[in-house]
C-alpha cells in the first residue's frame, strides 16, 4: 500500500480516538465547536494533511546539492540500520589492546564493538526513551525520520499506537523554550482542530512519539537550558515515547549524562550487507536494472584496489557521495586522491554548512584550510610511528605545538578546545576508548598523510624509508595522485630505489639481465615488460622447486607459521611477478608462470607424500608440453626450447610406478628440472637463493609492481617519459 494511504489509515484512527477520549475542558474545546461527525471529518482531514506534510518535510532526501539534482524518497533508499549497546564498546581498553584488536580483525574498520548489533527499528519500538548516538553522516536524522514513518503507517514496524512529531532541536535558538508549543505548532500547520487542546489531550493519553533530532546542533549558549527543559518535559509526560539523537562526541563530552532516563545506543557503521543493500536500492531505475549497474558497482568495490574506497562506504553520508560519483561517471576513478579529498571536504565543511549548523565559536579563527594542515600533520606523524590509535594528551600536545608554531593562529585557542571542536563538528577524530582517539576512517588518515608529504616535500623520505612497507601502499598511490604534472619524477625516484635492492646481489643482477636477454626477440607481440615479468615468474617457479629439493620440509611448511623467511619471500616474489605480468598483458590469456615447472613440484610432492596420485604427474607433464606455444611467445627460441615438447612427452611415458621408491621419484623430478633449466638457459646455482637474496628479490618486484599502480593513480604522465621509464623496468645495465 502506498505510503500516504497507509499512513492516513494508521494515524487517522489515533487522531480521532484521541479527540473523542479527551476529557474535561480539553474535550469541550475539541468537541464543543463541532458535531461528532464534523470532528471526525476534521480529524481525518488533519491526519491526511499531517501525513502529506511529514512526507514532504522529512521523507525527501537531498544531500550534496552540487551532485544530487533532485531529492529521492526516503523509502526508496533507506537501508535498515543496526544499533550497538553503548556499554559494548571498548571505552576502557588500553592503547595496545586497541591496536591489537584492530590488526587482528583483518578489515579496514575502526569499529571495535563486542556485542551483536540489533535491528534499529525493533529497538526503537521496544524502548520508550531512546538516545541514538553516532558520528556525523552516520544516519541519525534519517533513522529518526524512518521511525516516524513507521509510526504513521497502519501496520508499521512501530507497534505503539502513537502520532510521531519530529522536532529539529537546532531551531531552539530563542531564550524561551517550549516543546509543547513546538508540538502544537506542528499540528496547527496541518489543520488539526484546536491544536493546543489536541496536543494537551495527546500528551495526557500518552499518544505522542516525540522525535528530538540533533541535540548536538543546539547552539552552545542554549544547550544547558534545552537539556533541562527536555528532561522536565519527559518527566511531566512520561507516558509518551521519546527518541533523541546526538553526535557521540558531544554527548560523551558533556558533564554527566544529558538525558538520564534514556537508553543510550550507537548507530553501527554499515557492514558489507548494508552497503550492498544501499547500492541496490540506489541503482534500481529501469535503466539501471537492465544494465545491472548495482551488481557492477558492488563487484567493483570488492576489488583490492578499491578497499580503501569501500571503507568510506561504511558511513552512509560518504556512501551516498560515492553512489553519486558512480552514477555520474559510471566508474570509480583510479585517481583516488581527488575522490578522497572531496570526501574530506564534505566532513570538514560542506555537511555542516548544508545543515545550516551554528558553528562552534572556535571556528571563527580556525578555518578549514588550517584545520586540514593540522590533521595532515597528525596523520603523518601517527603513520610514521605506526600508530592508528593515540592518547588524548598526546594529540592535545600536538595540536598545541602546531598552534604555537602557526603565525596567524588565533591566540585564544588551546589544544583541548580544538580537539573537542573537531570531534563534535566533523567527527574526523573519534574517541574510541576513554582518552584514546583515532581517525574516523583509515582512508582519510592515509589521504591526510599523503597530503602532508606532498605539501612538505617529503617524497624522498617516503621512498627511502617506506617503499616496501605494505601499510604505506595506499599513501604512495595518493601521493602520486597529488603530484599533478610532477608524478613522473616521483615514479623515477621509485625506480631508482627499486634498483638498489638487486644491485647488492650479483645473482639477482644475473636473473634480471637473463629475463631481458632471453625475451628480447621472442615471438610474442605484447609488452616487453610483461615478457620480462613472466620470465622472472617462471624462473622463480623453478627456484621454488629447487628449494623443495634441497629441503623437503619446505613443501609442508610453506603455508604454515614454520615456513622459513626465505621460502615466504620467494613465494611472495612469484606472486608479485605474476601480478606485474597480468596487469600489463591484459590481452594474453595464458598464465605462463603457472605453465612452467609445476609438474616438477608435483613430482617432488609425490616423493614427499606418497598419498599423492601418480596420474597427476603424468597429466601435468602433458599439459606443460601443450603450453609450449605460450612459452615460446615469452622466450627466444633455441634448440633446447624447441625440443622441450617431445622431451616432456617422453618424460610422461617413464613416470615411476605407484610402488616406486622415493629416490626414483626424486630422480624423475631432477630430470624434469634439468630439462627446464637447459631449455631456459639457466643453472641450478642461478636460482638457489639465500634469505637475503630472496627478500631483496621480493622487495624489488614489489617496488616495481607498486610503481605500475602509482602510474595508474597519477593525474598525468607524459607518454614519452613513461615509455622511457617502462623500458628500464625489470632490466639491469650490463
Amino acid at each position: 500500500m502506498p505510503l500516504i494511504e497507509s499512513a492516513i489509515g494508521g494515524v487517522a484512527g489515533t487522531v480521532i480516538d484521541t479527540a473523542l477520549k479527551a476529557g474535561g475542558a480539553v474535550a469541550n474545546q475539541i468537541k464543543g465547536a463541532y458535531t461528532e461527525t464534523q470532528a471526525q471529518q476534521k480529524a481525518f482531514a488533519a491526519a491526511q494533511e499531517y501525513v502529506k506534510r511529514y512526507d514532504q518535510r522529512h521523507c525527501q532526501v537531498k544531500v550534496m546539492p552540487g551532485l544530487m539534482k533532485e531529492p529521492l524518497p526516503l523509502e526508496d533508499i533507506y537501508t535498515a540500520v543496526k544499533l550497538l549497546d553503548e556499554q559494548s564498546i571498548h571505552y576502557f581498553a588500553g592503547l595496545d589492546d586497541l591496536e591489537e584488536t584492530y590488526r587482528a580483525k583483518g578489515r579496514r574498520s575502526f569499529g571495535l564493538e563486542e556485542s551483536e548489533p540489533r535491528d534499529g527499528i525493533q529497538v526503537a519500538s521496544a524502548e520508550q526513551y531512546l538516545m541514538v548516538l553516532g558520528g556525523p553522516g552516520i544516519g541519525k536524522s534519517t533513522f529518526l525520520r524512518k521511525i516516524g514513518l513507521e509510526a504513521l503507517r497502519k501496520n508499521g514496524q512501530i507497534e505503539r499506537d502513537c502520532i510521531p512529531v519530529l522536532i529539529e532541536l537546532k531551531e531552539l535558538r530563542d531564550e524561551t523554550i517550549d516543546l509543547k508549543q513546538k508540538i502544537a505548532a506542528e499540528f496547527a500547520t496541518c489543520g488539526f482542530p484546536e491544536a493546543d487542546a489536541f496536543t494537551e489531550a495527546s500528551l495526557a493519553q500518552g499518544k505522542l512519539l516525540v522525535l528530538l533530532d540533533g541535540l548536538d546542533e543546539v547552539p552552545t549558549r542554549n544547550l544547558n537550558q534545552v537539556v533541562e527543559h527536555i528532561e522536565k518535559f519527559v518527566d511531566a509526560h512520561s507516558n509518551n515515547a521519546f527518541v533523541a539523537s546526538c553526535r557521540t562526541a558531544a554527548y560523551r563530552g558533556s558533564h554527566g549524562t544529558f538525558l538520564k532516563r534514556f537508553t543510550d545506543v550507537t548507530l553501527a557503521e554499515f557492514d558489507d550487507e548494508q552497503i550492498e543493500q544501499f547500492i541496490r536500492r540506489w541503482f534500481r531505475s529501469a535503466l539501471d536494472l537492465e544494465a545491472g549497474t548495482a551488481d557492477i558497482y558492488w563487484q567493483l568495490l570488492q576489488k583490492d584496489e578499491h578497499k580503501a574506497t569501500k571503507e568510506l562506504a561504511q558511513t552512509p553520508l560518504l556512501l551516498t557521495f560515492l553512489c553519486l560519483v558512480y552514477d555520474r561517471e559510471n566508474l570509480l576513478p583510479t585517481q583516488r586522491s581527488a575522490l578522497y579529498g572531496k570526501a574530506l571536504d564534505i566532513l570538514l565543511s560542506e555537511w555542516a554548512a548544508q545543515k545550516r549548523l551554528e558553528q562552534d565559536p572556535i571556528y571563527k579563527g580556525f578555518h578549514p584550510d588550517l584545520e586540514k594542515v593540522l590533521l595532515a600533520q597528525i596523520a603523518y606523524d601517527s603513520f610514521e610511528q605506526d600508530q592508528l590509535f593515540f592518547l588524548k594528551d598526546d594529540i592535545i600536545r600536538r595540536i598545541s605545538e602546531f598552534l604555537a608554531d602557526t603565525l596567524d593562529a588565533p591566540k585564544h585557542l588551546d589544544g583541548a578546545a580544538v580537539l573537542r571542536a573537531i570531534e563534535r563538528q566533523q567527527g574526523i577524530l573519534v574517541e574510541r576508548a576513554t582518552n584514546i582517539h583515532s581517525f574516523s576512517h583509515l582512508t582519510l588518515q592515509e589521504y591526510l598523510a599523503a597530503f602532508h608529504i606532498k605539501e612538505e616535500g617529503l617524497d624522498a623520505e617516503l621512498i627511502a624509508h617506506h617503499l616496501t612497507g605494505r601499510r604505506w601502499r595506499e599513501v604512495f598511490l595518493l601521493v602520486t595522485g597529488l603530484q599533478g604534472n610532477k608524478a613522473i619524477e616521483f615514479l623515477k625516484a621509485i625506480e631508482t630505489t627499486a634498483c638498489t635492492y638487486v644491485a647488492k646481489h650479483p645473482k639477482l643482477i644475473t636473473l634480471v639481465q637473463w629475463a631481458d636477454t632471453s625475451t628480447i626477440d621472442s615471438l610474442g607481440q605484447f609488452n616487453p615488460l610483461a615478457k620480462r615479468a613472466a620470465a622472472i615468474a617462471s624462473a622463480i617457479d623453478i627456484a621454488i622447486d629447487i628449494a623443495i629439493a634441497i629441503d623437503s620440509a619446505i613443501y609442508g611448511a610453506i603455508y604454515s607459521a614454520s615456513a622459513s623467511a626465505s621460502a615466504i619471500a620467494i613465494y611472495s616474489a612469484r606472486a608479485i611477478a605474476s601480478a606485474i605480468y597480468s596487469a600489463i598483458a591484459i590481452d594474453i590469456d595464458i598464465d605462463i608462470a603457472s605453465a612452467i615447472a609445476s609438474d616438477i613440484a608435483s613430482a617432488r610432492a609425490i616423493a614427499i607424500d606418497r598419498a599423492s596420485a601418480r596420474v597427476s604427474a603424468i597429466d601435468r607433464a602433458i599439459d606443460r608440453a601443450r603450453a609450449i606455444d605460450g612459452i615460446t611467445s615469452i622466450f627466444m627460441t633455441n634448440p633446447q626450447l624447441a625440443d622441450l615438447p617431445s622431451q616432456l612427452k617422453r618424460m610422461s611415458t617413464i613416470v615411476p610406478a605407484d610402488e616406486a621408491s622415493t629416490e626414483d621419484w626424486q630422480n624423475w623430478a631432477n630430470e624434469l628440472e634439468a630439462l627446464w633449466l637447459e631449455a631456459l638457459g639457466l643453472t641450478q646455482a642461478d636460482l638457489t637463493f639465500n634469505k637475503e637474496e630472496a627478500e631483496a628479490l621480493q622487495n624489488y618486484l614489489y617496488a616495481t609492481e607498486l610503481l605500475l599502480k602509482c602510474k595508474d593513480a597519477a593525474v598525468r604522465i607524459p607518454k614519452q617519459a613513461w615509455a622511457e621509464l617502462e623500458a628500464r623496468l625489470l632490466t639491469y645495465p650490463s
